[in-house]
């Protein structure tokens, strides 16, 4: 009998596949065929579960919009604001080079956002969704009044980051991406008048 496979599975399998070919050769090249041969399959094993190249880039791309939701989600159960905080700026942060390639794919996607009508507007869901997951993290620190400007500022901060790492990776080891971060929480204590507990995240 042939193996039974698990469907969500072998979707994130294809989602992850092709997140790999748009970090790696772009957005143009991101095609049914290429990303058949880069799983070691026949066209069939990505057309059996997304029927066009369309289908699949809604797929990869909704994904990403609902890994930024179910974490938002998550945050709800850190009681503590300041480690919120802090969990948050981490999850920005593409420490690895798996979470590397994931920034390089978004990128890819984002800047077709306002050309392709495929992706057509994804650049603006996108930042909606990072902005909300922003807001849920710094709204019990900051009063009602300034909390949109906080959010940008810790959204510009967010951008640069990733920008940064992702242009120059070799000068932005894991280590010195957590100093910045935490340079940038220390920052925000002072400027904003966030009262981090002492030794903090320090």
């Amino acid at each position: 009998m042939p193996r039974a496979v698990d469907r969500d599975q072998r979707v994130r399998e294809i989602v992850d596949a092709a997140v790999g070919l748009l970090a790696e050769d772009g957005y143009r090249e991101l095609t049914l065929r290429k990303l058949a041969t880069r799983m070691g399959g026949s066209i069939t094993l990505v057309t059996h579960y997304f029927a066009n190249r369309d289908e699949l880039l809604n797929g990869v791309m909704q994904t990403v919009v609902s890994e930024s939701v179910a974490f938002t989600e998550e945050l709800a159960g850190i009681e503590d604001p300041h480690q919120r905080l802090r969990e948050v700026l981490l999850w920005f942060l593409p420490l690895t080079e798996g979470e590397q390639r994931t920034e390089r794919a978004r990128l890819a996607l984002v800047v077709q956002s306002n050309v392709s009508p495929v992706v057509v507007g994804y650049g603006d869901e996108l930042e909606d969704a990072m902005r909300r997951v922003v807001r849920r993290a710094v709204q019990d620190l900051v009063p009602a009044e300034r909390l949109d400007g906080t959010v940008e500022l810790v959204r510009v901060w967010t951008r640069g980051m990733v920008l940064s790492v992702i242009e120059h990776p070799e000068s932005w080891p894991e280590r010195h991406q957590i100093e910045a971060m935490e340079r940038f929480l220390r920052t925000l204590e002072s400027g904003l008048g966030l009262v981090l507990p002492t030794g903090h995240g320090h």
